[in-house]
């Protein structure tokens, strides 16, 4: 396109050198001009053409990048046409305006390459201003050699015709050139915003993956150290507990690289319930069989949402007691509503304070299945998060999920409830 439309418009510049050596080396006009004349007009016109191409080139600069205007270029390009056109009337002179074949179209194509750089750095209403200026004298002189009036009407239609249509078709090629800058230029910038958007997606991912894992490796690991204190047999198995919890967060953050880690409501509610009572933190998990009929998108955004409660439940408060509900609403259109309840919220944050990435997080995930996110301190000194997420149509049965007991229990919540020693029994 880049070609296509410098090429063009470089042809226009150097459209006047061909048909001013044509028409000035016809007969009449080399039987009654001299030829040092002629040959110095046709010098002229290519050198008008080469100032022409280095002004049409500034000019490119300054309607694409907001360069300076080639102030330069243009005065020197407006002097060339200048003398070309004192030559052509001089031709004219000497053969007779009448005698000249194509005279309007010399004059025309001498007035060209300045035209065509000039309408890059203005408005084309400027250009046709200008265009207008060159022509009112032009016909002037003409006038005064006794020309006859359908000639300078035949000059002034052309040029001004011709001027018009050039000036637009420059300044039309130009703006196409520009669209298509501003498409690749938008192109990089889709393409940046997807890598920056990859970049968020994955620090979110390792956020919600590895920050329950983290926050339950610390607190086994300063369990651990306290049975280890008192010789308790049971800090060998915290720590084999802290083992498989790193094992299974090496796999989870593969799986994240990878791009392929799927989250499941009902193992994230089991999970979830194990790893707080392991805490000492009594958890009921309630409506785990309306888990089951959601629609694949709802499981996994609200399995994300179970994941951070917990790991908030973990690391924020003191709290003892947390319930887990989820249920769905009967009326229409149908909503699953996730409520995490837990006490020993502490002091509420100040207004204004940031909620932290978690929840920023989840709600973005959530507004991928137009749900929303509220959190925040309740009655008795109680934390409370709830997420609503509108069902697409009528909830059907589904096949529970492998890995998840009839409840939503998997098989090692019992060990993992076994392991639990009460986190403040033990400080």
């Amino acid at each position: 396109m880049d070609l296509y439309t410098r090429g063009t418009v470089y042809f226009l510049v150097w459209w006047n050198v061909p048909i001013g050596m044509a028409l000035t080396v016809t007969r009449p006009v080399r039987h009654a001009a001299p030829a040092a004349l002629i040959i110095a007009v046709l010098l002229v016109s290519v050198a008008q053409g080469y100032w022409g191409t280095k002004a049409t080139k500034a000019g490119f600069r300054v309607y694409l990048d907001d360069a300076p205007v080639p102030r330069r270029e243009l005065l020197v390009s407006c002097a060339l046409m200048v003398v070309q056109l004192a030559g052509l009337l001089v031709l004219g002179g000497l053969t007779g305006p009448t005698r000249f074949p194509l005279f309007p179209t010399a004059l025309a194509c001498a007035v060209l390459p300045l035209l065509v750089a000039y309408s890059l750095t203005v408005p084309v209403r400027i250009s046709l201003v200008a265009l207008l200026g060159v022509t009112a004298p032009l016909c002037g002189v003409l006038w005064l050699m006794n020309s006859g009036g359908r000639t300078l009407i035949a000059i002034l239609i052309t040029i001004l015709v011709v001027g018009a249509w050039i000036a637009g078709t420059v300044r039309l090629s130009a703006w196409g050139l520009g669209v298509m800058y501003e498409l690749r230029t938008a192109r990089d910038v889709q393409a940046r915003l997807a890598v920056a958007e990859e970049r968020l997606r994955f620090g979110r991912d390792l956020h919600d993956v590895l920050g329950r894992n983290l926050a339950v490796v610390a607190l086994k690991s300063e369990l651990a150290v306290q049975l280890a204190r008192r010789d308790r047999p049971e800090a060998v198995e915290q720590m084999i507990e802290v083992q498989r919890i790193a094992q299974d967060s090496q796999r989870e953050v593969r799986e994240v690289v990878r791009g392929y880690r799927e989250v499941g409501l009902g193992a994230e509610l089991a999970g979830a319930q194990g790893v707080l009572k392991a805490a000492g933190i009594d958890c009921r998990v309630l409506g785990t069989e309306a888990a089951d009929a959601l629609p694949p998108a709802v499981h996994a955004a609200l399995g994300w949402v179970v994941r951070e409660a917990a790991t908030n439940v973990l690391r924020h408060g003191d709290a003892d007691r947390c319930t887990v509900a989820l249920r769905v609403t009967g009326q229409e259109p149908a909503t699953a509503v996730l409520t995490v309840e837990n006490n020993g919220a502490g002091q509420a944050p100040a207004p204004g304070a940031s909620s932290g990435s978690g929840l920023v997080g989840l709600r973005e995930r959530l507004s991928a299945v137009d749900g929303v996110l509220e959190a925040g301190p309740a009655a008795g000194g109680h934390f409370k998060l709830t997420a609503e997420v509108p069902l697409p149509g009528p909830t059907a049965p589904a096949v529970p999920r492998p890995g998840t007991a009839p409840h939503g229990t998997p098989a090692h919540q019992d060990r993992a409830g076994a392991a639990g020693t009460k986190k403040r029994s033990t400080r």
